[in-house]
């Protein structure tokens, strides 16, 4: 086969382009738009068996559901209507407390952590003292259950009747589970600290860094980075217990919808507190999903952390 020279001029200028990156005039190959309309055929057809899929389970649940014996008063208990609507609006109102909560705590309880766990890993002897009631304090409240360390806190002490001491059930709710999410937490650091390499802290003290400078710049930036999954499944589950500060008496969602079903004897507004909990955690969950699918991909390929 004779090639001309002008057809192998446009063959050299089109290796050119290709070359310096330029996609003009390309036109792929009738293997690849077969590939590429294979992979699309293949994807509705995924889609599609996943949504009959679906169809078919949900309503095999609900018959399973409606027909089973107790439905009717389960559903006149759980599932009415009227008193769902009743509820909705004090529950959310209530949730306020809450939000607020979760965003004063969660702050009280990273500083807190971030010193506690800090203190665990302190170097030298004069720190001994330092480090064993950190690890008092982690021990203690990690295996004290939360609604006793309430009940004392929230209930215990207002019984004392000290001058000077708040008896608000939200503040006191609050210091419980600032305390207690604190221990969690200053693990949580203490391992992203401990899992920083020896030789980062050697490389910054032979920089001319002083022991807490290596500290603040070298292993805290990168032991936060790496523990950030954790703390926000811990922010997740710190947002479900604010609930728990009800037992004081303070008015918040769960509170709310308590005292709906103590005057109507109806569940149905623990139903509402607990979807508007459940709506309220799922973007957390989520952008924790996320954020740990996005730190492994990092992992894999190589990149800081």
């Amino acid at each position: 086969m004779t090639v001309t020279k002008e057809e192998s001029g446009r063959e050299g200028a089109d290796d050119k382009g290709d070359m310096s990156g330029g996609d003009d005039g390309y036109v792929p190959s009738q293997r690849r738009i077969e590939r590429e309309r294979y992979k699309r055929a293949r994807a509705r057809r995924a889609t599609g068996i996943a949504a009959l899929s679906t169809l078919v389970t949900g309503a095999v649940l609900y018959l399973v559901v409606v027909n089973a014996p107790g439905w009717p008063r389960t559903k006149e208990t759980f599932f009415d209507w009227g008193y769902a609507r009743e509820a909705f609006p004090k529950v959310l109102e209530g949730l306020w407390l809450n939000v607020r909560l979760l965003l004063i705590c969660g702050a009280a309880v990273l500083v807190l952590g971030m010193l506690i766990a800090i203190a665990r890993t302190l170097r030298g002897p004069v720190f001994f003292p330092l480090r064993v009631l950190a690890a008092a304090y982690t021990d203690f409240f990690r295996g004290l259950p939360l609604i006793i360390n309430l009940m004392i806190v929230v209930l215990g002490v207002p019984a004392l009747r000290l001058q000077g001491v708040t008896v608000d059930p939200v503040l006191l709710g609050g210091m419980a589970l600032t305390l207690t999410y604190a221990a969690y937490v200053a693990e949580v650091f203490r391992a992203g600290i401990e899992s920083v390499h020896p030789s980062q802290r050697a490389a910054a003290r032979s920089l001319g860094l002083t022991n807490r400078q290596a500290l603040r710049y070298v292993v805290l930036p990168q032991a936060v980075r790496r523990q950030v999954p954790p703390l926000l499944n811990d922010l997740v589950s710190l947002q479900k217990d604010t609930g728990l500060v009800s037992i004081g008496g303070a008015v918040d969602a769960v509170r709310a919808a308590d005292i709906i079903v103590g005057r109507s004897l109806n569940y149905t507004p623990y139903i509402v507190a607990g979807l508007v909990f459940v709506a309220l955690t799922i973007p957390m969950t989520r952008l924790t999903d996320w954020v740990t699918a996005r730190m492994d991909r990092q992992r894999a390929q190589g990149g800081n952390l």
